[in-house]
């Protein structure tokens, strides 16, 4: 920081840190209820209301609105379910439609006006969220072949020599059970914190230097701040949406890892 301080003056101005994460609860007596939970259950709801009227309308001759539910069905039906999964793919449909929707509202509050805070910026959501995928593919791999099956099929690859298995079964281990969920959940975690982190530093910055700092040199890097973040936008959006269907695809994925019949 102090060589910062020598071309702009700091007085006043805070950087954005972890801290610009951090929000104090919505109600007093209500420590849980914060801006991100408030963010979920909009999302949640805003995901519900909008496959319920797709629906409901289902018009031979579609509207705009149905041919975008009816686009954004079939993409994810035939790119994620059927393409990753296989034969099977329609009992876990629902459920692949349902994380990719709430996954990309809940990414999109990042660059809407009145928010922009991604919701799995906070750690603790891409937690929760990637241990309900841990929970499901690992509950259909057992009920496909038993608890002592599955950690057979889960960690001894077909083919493996005997003498290999000592190092093999322990990477496989390692790999399908532990890794998994936490490279997923970092994965969407650490893209929406840095983005967010990334974004505040433009606009922030950009504030103080156009509104709070005397030397014109200031004002005009300020602006260019300001402008360089409409591509920042640009780019979080991408990412905020390629980061939703990631998260679907190795859901997808894992589910038809863990029903394969050979692994």
């Amino acid at each position: 920081m102090s060589g910062l301080t020598g071309l702009i003056p700091m007085e006043g101005y805070t950087p954005p840190s972890t801290e610009s994460f951090a929000f104090p609860p919505l109600f007093d007596g209500l420590p849980w209820f914060d801006r991100y939970l408030l963010q979920a259950l909009v999302g949640f709801g805003l995901v519900l209301a909008f496959w319920l009227v797709m629906a409901r309308k289902r018009a031979l001759v579609p509207s705009k609105g149905q041919f975008v539910g009816e686009s954004a069905y079939m993409f994810l039906r035939n790119s994620v379910g059927r393409d990753m999964i296989g034969h099977d793919y329609r009992k876990y449909l629902p459920f692949l439609i349902a994380l990719f929707s709430f996954i990309l509202v809940n990414n999109l509050w990042g660059i809407f006006p009145l928010t922009l805070l991604p919701t799995a910026s906070h750690v603790g959501w891409a937690y929760g969220l990637t241990a309900m995928v841990w929970v499901l593919y690992n509950a259909i791999g057992i009920r496909k072949f038993g608890f002592g099956g599955y950690l057979k099929h889960a960690t001894i690859p077909s083919g493996v020599p005997g003498p290999m298995l000592i190092l093999v079964i322990p990477l496989e281990f390692l790999s399908n059970i532990l890794v998994r969920p936490l490279t997923l959940s970092l994965r969407l975690f650490a893209n929406m914190f840095a983005g967010h982190l990334l974004v505040l530093v433009f606009v922030l910055g950009g504030e103080y230097l156009v509104l709070h700092s005397a030397p014109l040199i200031n004002k005009v890097a300020g602006v260019a701040s300001w402008i360089f973040s409409m591509a920042i936008f640009g780019l979080e959006l991408f990412v905020q949406i390629l980061q939703a269907y990631i998260f679907t695809v190795l859901t997808a994925q894992y589910i038809s890892s863990a029903t394969a019949d050979e692994h």
